[in-house]
């Protein structure tokens, strides 16, 4: 092969390898974003994923991809958008699920290893249980007493929030519990409605349809106030008991790129999904599934994120025992 063939092909390949990846003034030109939601499909991300999907392509005609890799508490989905090329085509779902584990060294994974986007949600979580189940948070709470060590309480994911408060509740019960840990919310409400377990610690977003269909009821919020989705239902507060004895625990859920993105498409990606998160459409869907939106985004992020994982650090030291 002549030099000039060798040049030629080189350029050739040059020039594909330009048109494969947009600028960043105009990112992401016609390529497809990879959207990768550590849980199961049906779970409360993933139902926030699919809105933001729907919407991004309606409003800015920019085609969104969710893909469901689920396991590990969220550290097998962001274990492959850490690992993924730093060029604004891979995004992930971070929560602070993923941030209890980083807090125990349950997972190689850090902070460090992310590009923080946008805040998607902060989620209350409740206490529910099955439709003839106890009456209420007293009568659970007893029952709990009655049956020590016998009562199973499940969660999506172990050692994070949702863990931290199903101990909460046992702690107010005074007696030990079953954990029973599942890859996602929507296995949970699945067996909490069949009955194959006795409590669940979910958001409102991922049992909603359940409580609706009387399936399930929630019997008590673990937060300082009654959620406007059910306001007849009581806080463990005002019911005297404590479930920050260590300090305020946020549950939330936000956009995260590979560390190494550059400030250009970052910004592009924070424009993208900032405006459709504060979008009338997902402000209502919002409203309609219980969770709270506002507009974090960027380096404000980053800083909610550190104080988050600040908190878990001494919480989880103290919750749980290795």
């Amino acid at each position: 092969m002549s030099l000039l063939s060798r040049l030629a092909g080189a350029l050739a390949c040059a020039c594909a390898v330009t048109t494969a990846t947009a600028a960043p003034d105009t990112f992401p030109g016609d390529r497809s974003i990879r959207f990768i939601i550590p849980w199961n499909a049906g779970g409360s991300n993933d139902i926030a994923a699919r809105e933001l999907q729907q919407i991004i392509g309606e409003q800015q005609k920019i085609t969104v991809v969710v893909e469901n890799a689920p396991g590990a508490t969220g550290a097998i989905g962001l274990g492959k958008v850490a690992a993924a090329p730093p060029d604004g085509y891979v995004v992930g779902m971070g929560t602070s699920s993923t941030l209890a584990q980083i807090a125990q060294n349950l997972t190689p994974l850090r902070n460090e290893q992310f590009a923080h986007i946008a805040r998607v949600s902060t989620d209350p979580l409740m206490l529910l249980v099955p439709k003839d189940g106890p009456a209420n948070l007293a009568g659970f709470l007893a029952h709990m007493k009655q049956n020590p060590g016998q009562v199973s309480i499940g969660t999506p994911g172990t050692n994070n929030l949702n863990h931290i408060f199903a101990e909460m509740t046992a702690r107010a019960a005074g007696v030990g519990y079953v954990n029973v840990p599942y890859p996602g919310g929507s296995r949970v409400i699945a067996d909490l409605a069949g009955k194959q377990i006795q409590a669940a610690v979910l958001k409102p977003s991922e049992s909603k349809g359940q409580i609706d269909a009387g399936y399930v009821r929630p019997i008590g919020v673990f937060g300082n106030e009654r959620l406007q989705v059910y306001p007849d239902v009581p806080t463990f507060k005002e019911k005297g008991y404590d479930v920050y004895p260590y300090g305020p625990l946020v549950q939330m859920a936000y956009v995260v790129a590979p560390a190494g993105v550059s400030p250009q498409v970052r910004q592009r990606l924070i424009d993208i999904f900032s405006k459709a998160i504060q979008s009338d459409k997902f402000k209502t869907f919002a409203q309609q599934n219980g969770f709270l939106v506002d507009d974090m985004k960027g380096n404000a992020l980053d800083t909610e994120v550190q104080n988050v994982q600040a908190t878990l650090n001494s919480v989880a030291a103290k919750v749980f025992k290795h």
